[in-house]
């Protein structure tokens, strides 16, 4: 059981999605890659994105169906533990195409 309620949780995402888009904000994939700062930060918003995804109760989850819970958790257990096969190309992909309309998802959601 969480210590936190899942609206928190949520929040926690969308806080952790805001970060990671003021961070590449301007960025091309290229300048991306080459800083590893800005890459170890955005990896570790990830880390926040799917543990606190993990920690939303299966109710809610359930509730709403086209989050995609699970594959921020798994994507999360990837970065954490599987760190040497993360593929950078496809983080930015996730970064740019994925977490735009999971803003609105989440949003909605809260509401």
């Amino acid at each position: 059981m969480s210590s936190r309620e899942w609206q928190l949780r949520v929040q926690d995402i969308l806080d952790a999605i805001a970060s990671t888009q003021r961070l590449v904000a301007g960025m091309t994939f290229d300048e991306f890659a080459i800083n590893e700062a800005i890459v170890k930060a955005v990896l570790y918003n990830f880390i926040i994105i799917g543990e606190a995804s993990a920690s939303i109760s299966p109710d809610i989850q359930s509730s709403y169906p086209d989050i995609p819970w699970r594959l921020m958790s798994d994507m999360r257990n990837v970065m954490a533990h599987e760190y040497f096969q993360v593929n950078l190309r496809l983080t930015w992909g996730t970064v740019q195409n994925n977490l735009p309309p999971l803003v609105i998802q989440l949003q909605n959601l809260l509401e």
